[in-house]
């Protein structure tokens, strides 16, 4: 078992999981059950899995945690980029936000690899 806190990419996933927060404010009200909650679940669900699997005993159990952040990090990166598409956030939030996420996708990919 580990800390969660101590890990960078859960202190990465849980910083982008508040800006998410913060940009999906502004979405148009009819997408509080559309895409704002599915964006928004989707980016808590890095850092909660991330989390929850830090405390599991074996290796192969924090690993298989892991790859469910790596899944909802790809869902996030697509529905970040449905957002820009959609014109809900700018080029320069998206820019960012993507960048970040892709970040999160490279150190998670590197931690499974080396759990496994």
């Amino acid at each position: 078992m580990r800390n969660f806190k101590d890990l960078i990419v859960w202190k990465k996933a849980h910083e982008n999981a508040l800006i998410i927060y913060e940009l999906t404010k502004s979405f148009p009200k009819e997408e509080q059950y559309g895409i704002t909650s599915q964006l928004r679940r989707a980016s808590v669900s890095i850092p909660t899995n991330i989390a929850e699997g830090s405390g599991k005993f074996t290796q192969k159990d924090f690993a298989n945690f892991l790859q469910i952040s790596l899944g909802s990090s790809h869902e996030t990166e697509y529905l970040i980029l449905l957002s820009f598409d959609l014109k809900y956030i700018n080029e320069y939030d998206y820019k960012n936000l993507n960048q970040s996420i892709n970040e999160v996708k490279a150190m998670l990919i590197s931690l499974i690899k080396k759990v496994r």
